[in-house]
């Protein structure tokens, strides 16, 4: 009795001793896991601080304030598009500034405003031409030099051979400071114009209709075709080998590069069926061929969830398999289902690789209307402005990545919320 006493104060105080070490181990896990977290968050904070920083000016465009005298010797009624409209904003700023007389002065004059307002006018007058013989007061966009210079990157106090705006142009931008004439205003063309060679013309909206008409068409084929994939494999298909082989290539799938998946969108549906080139309907079936793993795995999860008892309950007052499934197992998995789904639509809307390799790459100004229209996306949109040297595409580049990265959040919170809603806990 007595050495079974001692054998448990001997285990006792061999707990004992050791308790201090494994408080350790635990405070130093703690300590390791919270250090991670904050690495991590850090690291995020920083990209996202990066992106806004050098990206919310972008939502601003600098205008200037002009007397627009829409002389008759320089319009066509019949015909806006043949008018002169560059003649009118040229007169417009020799009488602001009617000392500037040198054809090179004029020049550098001339190129402190937007090729914009020549287009700006031109709108103004196909819907209005009783304007014709008066003047009015318009403010039209300037050069994205001038944009950049009162955004505070055009170096006002740098040598003049370093600067892009000389003094004498300088002079002038101080002139309509001075009177409030310039200024910075919502940049309305960046969410309703397409590309453009100009910075300050450039916008996103072709790229994200683009976008959206290629996730629509993923949608509208990856979604049925997933789930009626995942349902066969789940609840009909026979258990062989050929099925067995079926399902590990599904999961092989799911771990393909995504430009393989380009290339072949590029020999099938360009090279073999001639579809469109560097449209949504090509873009579309290649990101659904990259979507439906995901879609399939994410599926075949949720059906795996729903607990056995409910089929059993369906089957067992005479419901056929069928009716077993659609009746009752398909609508308790389907927000996981839903699930999945939407994380793989966010998966392929930041997909750049694919559509590069069928050509939606190309320089795109059109607003597609249709799934055969020549367009690009809003993540090639971004890789083709990154690769520009002007500074005003660099700030363009920074809010394209943050529409695209608040379009990402949106649908992700979307696939939380459709779980949290319509998940059942067994």
């Amino acid at each position: 009795m007595s050495s079974a006493k001692n054998g448990n104060a001997t285990s006792l105080e061999t707990v004992k001793k050791g308790l201090p070490r494994r408080y350790r181990a635990e405070r130093r896990f703690r300590f390791f896991g919270l250090t991670a977290i904050a690495i991590s968050l850090s690291f995020l904070v920083l990209l996202f601080g990066s992106v806004i920083s050098k990206g919310y000016s972008a939502f601003q465009q600098t205008f200037v304030q002009l007397e627009i005298s829409f002389d008759p010797a320089l319009m066509d009624r019949n015909n806006p598009g043949n008018s002169d409209f560059g003649g009118v904003v040229k007169a417009a700023l020799f009488r602001e500034f009617p000392e500037v007389s040198d054809r090179g002065e004029r020049k550098k004059l001339f190129a402190l405003i937007s090729t914009g307002a020549v287009y700006q006018l031109q709108e103004m007058i196909t819907a209005q031409p009783s304007l014709i013989g008066s003047s009015v007061t318009v403010w039209v966009p300037t050069d994205d030099d001038v944009d950049m210079l009162l955004k505070g990157h055009g170096g006002r106090t740098t040598a003049e051979s370093d600067r892009r705006l000389d003094d004498q142009q300088l002079a002038w931008i101080g002139k309509w400071e001075r009177e409030g004439k310039i200024k910075k205003r919502f940049n309305r063309t960046f969410f309703t114009s397409g590309d453009s060679r100009e910075p300050e013309l450039a916008g996103i909206l072709g790229a994200f209709s683009g976008s959206m008409l290629t996730l629509a068409l993923t949608l509208a084929l990856s979604f049925p075709i997933g789930v009626a994939a995942a349902v066969y494999l789940e609840e009909f298909a026979p258990r062989n080998r050929f099925v067995d082989v079926i399902e590990v290539n599904i999961n092989n799938l799911a771990a393909v590069p995504s430009i393989v998946y380009g290339l072949l969108g590029l020999a099938v549906f360009i090279n073999f069926f001639h579809l469109p080139r560097s449209s949504p309907m090509v873009g579309g079936l290649v990101l659904t061929l990259m979507t439906l793993p995901t879609i399939i795995i994410a599926s075949r999860a949720a059906l795996q969830s729903v607990p056995p008892s409910i089929r059993e309950a369906a089957l067992g007052i005479g419901a056929s398999k069928m009716q077993m499934v659609n009746h009752h197992v398909l609508p308790l998995a389907l927000p996981g289902m839903l699930t999945g789904t939407i994380i793989g639509m966010a998966r392929a809307l930041g997909e750049t690789a694919p559509l590069l390799m069928i050509g939606m790459v190309a320089f795109i100004v059109d607003i597609p209307s249709n799934f055969i229209s020549p367009a690009t996306a809003l993540p090639v949109q971004i890789y083709l402005w990154a690769d520009s040297p002007e500074r005003a595409f660099v700030e363009r580049t920074s809010a394209a990545i943050m529409v695209l990265l608040a379009f990402l959040v949106v649908m992700n919170s979307l696939a939380v919320i459709l779980r949290n809603r319509f998940e059942r806990r067994w």
